[in-house]
């Protein structure tokens, strides 16, 4: 049985040609407004915070500008968030997340410039925001988000790497990598299926996953985590920071427990390989996705890259589980 997740990952590539076609000259306008602030802002939940976690983290590589991520109500019950000369940008699928909604509005309470970065054209953060990006993802019906996901966090690299002020080598890099995500993202969907099929026969049984990151890469772990184990797979599955490895994971791990370890050699990734050394000794059940493996691409774009392989793993989980990997049992697109 195919599940309409399916033909969700496979539409990917388009969905990213499509919203640079439709809004990367935007975008760069957009990114020259927020050159002007001393404070940014990065705000989503779910799958939307992931691409925030990984958004703010590959720019900290590269740059000391002042960037925070909060989830929707953790943003909107701070007492002490700074307002002076600042920017927010807010990340959303259905542009309705009542989380990320309650952060618009009190945003503009507090004077700071709001850019909505979400699928739906007509949805009521797109009408409430000072700026919008509309991402050309189309109707997703797979609640764990993989073209939403992938356009999103193609919009935020775009805005905030368009920004000046930073290393012009990187810079030039991550753009040049952007234009070409449609292609490597074609390449990368088929050529990783057959062998993450694989891997979920083996792991179908598994009910609880571990999923390790460093810079931007925890962001995907948390993704990975978050909404596509355990909204997509009904897996349980916690993520960590590599670095955290041994402040709890350390005393969890043992043989044949899943642990998933997302490498792309950033500095923090020298935790992640110990890590691995570790658990190899435990004989743990590692899942090791090295970004050298599948794509040429700058490292900070690794989530690009290793979510791909990602995305047939969970889905093919769900199916030998005889579960829908879109499906849910409470909640929805919008709100539980």
């Amino acid at each position: 049985m195919k599940y309409k997740m399916y033909d969700e990952i496979l539409e990917q590539p388009k969905s990213i040609k499509d919203t640079l076609k439709e809004e990367k000259s935007h975008m760069k306008e957009i990114a020259q407004k927020f050159e002007e602030f001393e404070k940014i802002y990065l705000l989503g939940c779910g799958s939307s915070l992931s691409t925030c976690y990984s958004a703010k983290s590959a720019l900290d590589f590269i740059s000391d500008r002042n960037i925070d991520v909060y989830t929707g109500y953790e943003f909107f019950y701070n007492k002490e968030i700074e307002n002076k000369n600042a920017g927010a940008l807010l990340a959303s699928q259905s542009g309705e997340t009542a989380d990320t909604v309650a952060a618009l509005r009190a945003a503009h309470e507090k004077d700071i410039y709001t850019v909505s970065i979400t699928n739906e054209g007509q949805c009521t953060m797109i009408k409430e925001a000072d700026d919008t990006v509309v991402t050309r993802g189309g109707t997703e019906k797979a609640i764990l988000g993989t073209k939403t996901y992938m356009t999103q966090l193609m919009s935020l690299y775009e805005i905030l790497f368009s920004m000046n002020g930073y290393e012009e080598t990187i810079k030039k890099e991550i753009l040049k990598n952007i234009e070409n995500l449609p292609s490597n993202t074609k390449n990368l969907i088929r050529k990783t299926e057959a062998e993450n099929r694989e891997l979920a026969i083996k792991f179908k049984d598994d009910q609880i996953f571990y999923c390790m990151g460093s810079g931007p890469n925890y962001g995907l772990a948390y993704k990975l985590a978050m909404t596509m184990f355990m909204e997509g797979a009904l897996k349980h599955a916690c993520p960590l920071y590599s670095g955290e490895f041994r402040h709890g994971l350390i005393e969890r791990a043992e043989k044949d427990i899943p642990v998933v370890f997302l490498n792309a050699d950033y500095p923090g990734d020298e935790m992640t390989r110990r890590s691995i050394e570790f658990c190899e000794k435990l004989q743990t059940k590692s899942l090791i996705y090295n970004m050298r493996d599948y794509s040429d691409m700058n490292p900070l774009m690794s989530p690009f890259a290793l979510v791909i392989p990602l995305e047939w793993f969970i889905y093919y989980l769900a199916h030998f589980n005889c579960e829908d990997p879109g499906a849910t049992r409470h909640i929805g697109k919008v709100r539980y």
